[in-house]
């Protein structure tokens, strides 16, 4: 009933049965079955469904077009809006989904016997709609690709084109951005479809294009399904696998590395799947590879890659049946002439391939073919090892390891010494490369990996121990890590190989990267952490007696290989250690001494090495106590979050500290005492603490900085600067003030004891807390007051240097010209200290600054002016120019450090150019340079446009071109002087011109007025040079810059140094030729002189503008001389033999 019911509602007339009956069942209860329908139908009932279906569609699709739903999507976008599908539109689709939902159910019951040609015309007509329907229609796209796909895997009639419009569709989706995975498993399911396309038709233009998409696509290549299709691509045409080679070559520099083994893959599987012509293209394809591979340089980013690729097919070569016969065959023509041309990094190319290829060989050799072939190879390794280049020898190296490890069983005993003797006698010590030293001890570990070689090399490596001492870090880095390699395998003795005192006389000296891994190798030895503690303390001592030094060393990286409680542990073994040796010299001492409390006491510090050491060896114990010292410093973070340890340990080291003091009174032992001590709390050691002040107080004027540091830094880490600050001012103000009142604090205890004021050593002191970061915290932490009372102390050195100048001694006191002079520069460091420090509470200690250099205008100047009159004004002089060096290095770090605004560097600049004027003004250029560079740098951040800014930039080419004016001015009147400012200006002169060329783009008057300069006085000296030439024989054309005179070959030196200030400087020249700034046959041929120097160093297209230019206006200078022309044109035919 329900069979004839179903075939009478499939017509135009019953539209709304034939969906109810269509349609997916809402209900699980619904108990009708389109598939057990169509299974139940006779064939003549099934072929009228067809018949009566294909009707249907055909009527639907009449009235209702598919190609008119775009258009009218269209323009419901144009309108922008949401208009829902009209019923027409929508019933159409409804029966086109019903009937692909009959077909489908129909495809699986299609037998030989049925007619099924309306079922074809029904699916032709679905195919045919399929790629004109719009997006939206997802779902009914959907359905009708799977009649086609299901329709292609029955294998019926017509299955061909509904196959290629199938695969197209499925081609294109799994290209797109939002393709899943299980797109390219559709897609791979229906490979076969291609092979219905004809490869020289124009409809398979678009499908080689898509196709050749795929290979571009991450999607396909990182999906197994993805792969085989891509593989079975170059199956379908000859000429369609060299479109495939030229798209995967030029997207290679695209891939990540990653991706090489599954494109090795796909090439790898399409030679196992094509036979004949195409297997023939394919490994002409493979063999390109192979070429590339070769003749790319490793600066490529597609050299890497293809090497990958490389490596892919010969692993495969080891495990798959042919691989190794191709690969032989495909090498023989290329390869072996590779390892021989003259181009060194072809050959390195060619080295790293054959190695990683090895052996290369053809299985169906015969065993003497096969022997004859090896031992070719084995000569070759040879004759890599052997190779002028560097590079090669180094890949020739990584060969022989890596050949003689994966094959020591297969070669002859006299062929694995040989090679290993050329590594290890004569590569280890190649003179002419560190990269092929290094690669041997980083290949040679390679080796070690083989037990087998462990007997050989245990031989051959005591030869290169002296390795370690290479001059190249990375050889000593590689060396090590050898070691440490011959210690995890157990080869050998690293200690014989390389004997202990080489190991720790490396440690004692070498850096870092060296001395860690040394610590390493060693840590078993002399920190055996399974062992009990005492034993660590033994071997602390045994280190300590081999190499102190070293032993300081080896400690200060001990806490990276073990935990922070086995360090605690060690540096408590070593106290317990000094104890019994104090006890025993205690009791060696006193004889009478048998209290029990004693006993105790012994028996707590009890050591085995109290009979070995002696507190009379004093070096010893400094060194332990700089161990004890190292130690806490390795651990005081752990220390810090840790309390109760931190206690424990300050507590045990407190308890002996006071008597360590009384028993090491040696200057070795007492600076770890000092810093143990400041790693405590000074509570906890009162003894000491009350008696820091009173040394530094002691402590002899002109002491060396090492008697008073470690004290300094304690009281710093105590947090007690304040009293180091009053006993400096104590001092200072006693010296500076002449008995003038300095307001102290009266909140002071103050113990009326006569003690010498040492000026020298207070100015000591705050330098050296200036100088150091943490102690400079600590001191800038201090109270304000203090701080201000310190800088009011430190200023007073004005009035007594003004005393000096003055010819007035008697004013300064006893304080020395020398003290007054760093009381003087400490008093404008401390300012901009304090000025950093308290900027924001609105206070102006640069002020104090701009006061200071208005003094220095007024009072210091003039006495730079007067120092030819008298020679006792001479020397008061040499103070002035102390005092003005003094506050212009100041100055520079002010605006270094950004604190100096636009004033402050034009009121610099101001009194710069009072100095620099003067008659012996030259012993400020240096630092005046530095400052023109900072006040370059410091533009930076300035909006140039100003006229603030601009006035500024003037002011620093006028002082520049004073600069050289001075420097010319004393090399007239005091040569020798001269030549020294020279000297003394090339570093400060190099790194202005530097800081002016890389920002000329910000400054560039500044950029053209220095160029200017530095070309007028170049051509000023040597123009000048020549006019004191008397006749043509004394004319010498300078050929290098040696033979310039003394400031243009300082100045030439400079801009020689850098590409771009030549491009610059000639830029200049010619602008200045063309511009007649530079006239005369003096000046030009000093320009001439310019150019040949430049072009022995320089090649640059200027030259070949700037020649002809100097040549016509020298043409045009011989025409104006009239009767002297011949001389002239005879001198610049000498001139322009070198210039051309």
């Amino acid at each position: 009933m329900k069979r004839e019911a179903f075939l009478q509602v499939v017509s135009k007339e019953s539209i709304e049965d034939f969906l109810r009956y269509t349609q997916s069942p809402k209900n699980a209860f619904d108990p009708f079955d389109l598939k057990e329908l169509l299974e139940e139908l006779p064939r003549k009932q099934k072929e009228v469904l067809w018949e009566r279906l294909s009707q249907l569609l055909t009527e639907t699709l009449m009235e209702n077009p598919v190609e008119t739903w775009q258009k009218r999507e269209d323009r419901e976008c144009e309108d922008d809006m949401e208009v829902e599908m009209v019923p027409e539109m929508k019933q159409t689709v409804a029966v086109i989904q019903g009937v692909t939902n009959v077909v489908t159910a129909s495809i699986p019951v299609v037998g030989e016997t049925v007619n099924y040609k309306p079922l074809l015309e029904c699916v032709f007509v679905l195919n045919g709609i399929l790629p004109a329907l719009p997006e939206s229609e997802k779902i009914l796209q959907s359905a009708i690709q799977g009649v086609c796909e299901v329709w292609w895997e029955k294998g019926l009639e017509g299955k061909e084109q509904l196959g290629k419009t199938l695969f197209i569709i499925l081609l294109r989706k799994s290209l797109k951005k939002s393709a899943t995975g299980a797109d390219i498993v559709r897609l791979w399911n229906l490979h076969q479809t291609l092979l219905c396309f004809d490869y020289d038709s124009e409809e398979s233009n678009e499908v080689k294009d898509l196709l050749l998409q795929c290979f571009m696509s991450v999607k396909h290549i990182k999906k197994e399904e993805g792969r085989r299709f891509l593989s079975f691509l170059f199956s379908w045409n000859i000429n369609f696998i060299k479109m495939i080679h030229g798209t995967v070559k030029n997207q290679l520099q695209f891939f990540q590395r990653s991706l090489m083994e599954y494109i090795s893959e796909v090439y790898f599987r399409a030679c196992k799947k094509v036979s004949g012509e195409f297997l023939e293209i394919l490994e002409s394809c493979i063999q390109d590879f192979m070429h590339h591979g070769i003749h790319l340089p490793r600066s490529s980013s597609v050299h890497s890659k293809v090497r990958e690729m490389l490596s892919y097919f010969h692993k495969q070569s080891k495990v798959r049946q042919g691989v190794e016969e191709m690969l032989y065959r495909l090498y023989q023509p290329i390869l072996w002439r590779a390892l021989k041309a003259r181009n060194s990094e072809v050959r390195s190319n060619a080295a790293f391939l054959f190695v990683d290829a090895f052996p290369v060989r053809d299985p169906s050799f015969s065993a003497e073919e096969m022997e004859n072939e090896i031992q070719k190879q084995f000569e070759i390794l040879f004759i890599l090892l052997e190779d002028p280049h560097p590079v090669v020898r180094s890949t020739g190296i990584l060969g022989v390891t890596q050949i003689t490890t994966k094959y020591w069983e297969m070669i002859p005993p006299t062929v694995l010494a040989d090679l290993l003797t050329k590594l290890t006698g004569d590569l280890a010590y190649d003179i002419t490369s560190a990269d092929v030293r290094c690669a041997v001890f980083k290949c040679i570990p390679i080796i070690l990996d083989n037990k087998l070689s462990h007997p050989l090399l245990e031989q051959l490596l005591p030869a290169v121990r002296n390795s370690l001492h290479d001059n190249s870090e990375k050889v000593r880095v590689a060396f090590v890590d050898m070691l440490l390699k011959i210690k995890a395998t157990k080869a050998a003795k690293f200690w014989k190989i390389c004997p202990m005192e080489h190991l720790l006389s490396r440690l004692e000296a070498d850096s870092r990267p060296v001395s860690r891994r040394i610590v390493n190798l060693l840590f078993n030895s002399f920190f055996p952490f399974n062992h009990p503690e005492d034993v660590w303390c033994e071997r602390c001592v045994n280190l300590i007696q081999m190499n102190s030094a070293a032993a300081r060393k080896f400690y200060q990286y001990a806490y990276e290989y073990t935990a922070p409680t086995n360090i605690a542990k060690l540096m408590l073994t070593i106290r317990r250690c000094l104890n019994a040796c104090i006890q025993k010299a205690m009791k060696e001492s006193l004889h009478n001494s048998d209290d029990d409390d004693e006993e105790e006491s012994e028996k707590e510090n009890t050591s085995v090495l109290s009979n070995v050491l002696s507190i009379d060896d004093v070096a010893s114990m400094a060194s332990l106590l700089e161990i004890i010292v190292i130690l806490w410093r390795s651990i005081h973070k752990a220390l810090d979050q840790n309390e109760d340890a931190k206690d424990y340990t300050i507590r045990k080291f407190a308890s002996v500290l006071p008597g360590y003091f009384k028993v090491f009174k040696d200057e070795r032992c007492m600076t770890p005492l000092v810093i143990l001590a400041s790693f405590m709390p000074p509570a906890a050691i009162p003894t000491f603490s009350c008696s820091v002040i009173s040394r530094l107080r002691n402590t002899d004027n002109g002491a060396d900085q090492s008697k008073y540091s470690t004290l300094i830094d304690c009281l710093c880490r105590w947090g007690q600067v304040g009293h180091i600050m009053e006993l400096a001012c104590d001092w200072l103000s006693d010296t500076l003030t002449s008995g003038k009142s300095i307001k102290k604090s009266e909140r002071r205890v103050r113990i009326h004891v006569t003690h010498e004021s040492k000026p020298e050593l207070a100015i000591d002191y705050i330098e050296y807390l200036l100088t150091h970061p943490v102690n400079r915290d600590c001191l800038l932490s201090a109270p304000k007051k203090m701080l201000e009372n310190l800088l009011k102390i430190l200023r007073t050195s004005k009035a007594v240097l003004g005393s000096i100048l003055k010819g007035n001694d008697g004013g300064s006191g006893r304080c020395s010209q020398a003290t007054c002079l760093r009381a003087f520069s400490l008093f404008c460091r401390l300012s901009i200290h304090l000025q950093n420090k308290f900027s924001e509470e609105g206070k102006d200690y640069l002020s104090l600054l701009k006061e200071t250099g208005a003094w220095i205008e007024n009072q210091v100047v003039p006495f730079i002016l007067a120092s030819d009159q008298e020679d006792n004004i001479s020397k008061r002089s040499n103070v002035a120019e102390l005092i003005i060096q003094s506050y212009l290095t100041v100055c520079k770090d002010v605006i270094m450090v950004g604190l100096g605004n636009l004033t402050f560097q034009a009121h610099l600049l101001d009194m710069a150019l009072s100095v620099i004027q003067t008659e012996r003004g030259g012993f400020c250029a240096p630092v005046l340079l530095y400052a023109l560079k900072e006040i370059i740098e410091a533009s930076l951040t300035q909006n140039t446009e100003t006229d603030e800014v601009a006035n500024l930039f003037q002011a620093v080419q006028t002082t520049f071109q004073k600069v050289l004016q001075c420097v010319a001015r004393s090399l007239k009147k005091w040569q020798k002087e001269g030549i020294q400012l020279i000297h003394s200006l090339q570093v400060p002169l190099g790194e202005f011109v530097h800081a002016v060329q890389c920002w000329h783009s910000i400054c560039p008057a500044v950029h053209q007025g220095v160029l200017s300069t530095l070309l007028a006085a170049i051509v000023a000296e040597i123009s000048y040079v020549l006019q004191k030439a008397s006749s043509e024989t004394d004319l010498t054309i300078p050929k290098t810059i040696s033979d310039l005179p003394p400031l243009s070959s300082s100045l030439m030196t400079i801009i020689m140094k850098s590409a771009n200030v030549v491009r610059s400087f000639l830029n200049e020249l010619m602008e200045c030729i063309l511009s007649e700034e530079i006239e005369g046959i003096f000046s030009l041929t000093a320009s001439v002189c310019i150019v040949i120097i430049i072009k022995g160093k320089h090649k640059t297209w200027l030259l070949k503008d700037i020649a002809p230019a100097i040549r016509r206006k020298l043409l045009t200078c011989t025409d104006a001389a009239g009767e002297e022309s011949s001389s002239t044109e005879r001198r610049n035919q000498i001139l322009f033999s070198g210039a051309q």
